[in-house]
């Protein structure tokens, strides 16, 4: 048992506040092939903040949410990029990396909101809607994104709907999104009725409660969620404004109205805050694991491929979105 405590030591300082020892135990050989793995092919991982804290902090290269991940996998120095998260966003490191081999541990690690709206109904929307310009959320595949005029994430969302200069804007497919921005910036958006699961979820009673529960606690909600859910509570932004808030010390107790491995995360970084956690998990997340990592990089697969067609038109699309 010591040995397998000791056992990539600096890593387990990195993680001992949110994974017991036992659980270590079990990660240690994958974490230790992986790492060698990751030197053979001359490979990196990109991790989503959703991911487990033995892969966000323990494994990966480049951390972050939808739009670091999509500006960081531009300036890649590797052969072969593995997305530790769901297939959009390997997707999306593919169409930024059009040279590289980008791989996928579990290609059924989806998403709700890509899952939700297909290129067809972009095309049906553009019909009833002409010349209403077409923000897409990240959140969707390749052949919707080349039906649209330019990409957004939660981070950037509302500064690519103003930077447009037109007071209607269609924003698919997160319908709660674009309501919330609606709100901030008073523009009419022509929304589509996809939702994240993990986000849907909130309720109002559950932040009054949370509050009651704890009292002077701060909250922190992800704009996927309802607009009466953002109503409640203190702040509302991206995984990386969250992180952003945490990091400023404003709060020393705060609660993550979003996935619940960003709270496992962020304690590690932020040890004198206090953490509640409601905890709603992203199945399509925890499809990557250590295991899948690990068979990843040993069998090199699976390898996401993009028709080149669609891929010049979403490439244009989310150059758009990190140009702007």
């Amino acid at each position: 048992m010591l040995d397998a405590l000791t056992h990539v030591p600096s890593l387990y300082d990195r993680v001992r506040r949110v994974i017991p020892p036992a659980e270590w135990a079990g990660f240690t050989d994958d974490i230790d092939a992986i790492l060698e793995l990751k030197r053979r092919h001359n490979a990196v991982i990109l991790a989503h903040n959703y991911q487990t804290p033995e892969i966000f902090h323990c494994v990966s290269d480049i951390v972050g949410d939808s739009l670091a991940l999509a500006r960081e996998a531009q300036n890649v120095d590797a052969d072969i990029i593995v997305m530790a998260g769901v297939h959009f966003m390997a997707e999306t490191a593919k169409l930024l990396n059009p040279a590289k081999r980008v791989l996928m541990p579990d290609m059924q690690a989806g998403c709700s909101l890509a899952d939700s709206i297909t290129a067809a109904d972009v095309r049906l929307l553009r019909q009833r809607y002409p010349g209403v310009p077409v923000v897409t959320y990240v959140n969707t595949s390749a052949a919707v994104k080349a039906e649209s005029d330019l990409c957004c994430t939660s981070g950037n969302a509302r500064r690519i709907v103003e930077g447009l200069g037109t007071d209607r804007v269609i924003m698919i497919p997160d319908e709660y999104l674009a309501q919330n921005i609606a709100n901030e910036t008073g523009i009419t958006m022509i929304t589509w009725a996809g939702h994240c699961e993990v986000h849907e979820r909130f309720t109002p009673d559950e932040i009054r409660r949370i509050r009651a529960e704890h009292p002077g606690v701060v909250v922190l909600a992800h704009p996927e969620c309802p607009p009466e859910v953002v109503a409640e509570a203190d702040f509302s932004g991206s995984t990386a404004h969250m992180s952003d808030y945490v990091a400023s010390g404003k709060a020393s107790r705060v609660v993550l109205i979003t996935e619940c491995s960003m709270s496992d995360n962020l304690a590690v970084q932020h040890p004198e805050v206090e953490f509640i956690r409601p905890c709603n998990l992203c199945p399509h997340m925890k499809r990557i694991t250590l295991p899948s990592l690990r068979r990843c990089l040993e069998t090199l697969t699976t390898e996401v491929i993009i028709e080149p067609h669609l891929a010049v038109r979403a490439r244009r699309a989310v150059e758009r979105m990190l140009a702007a």
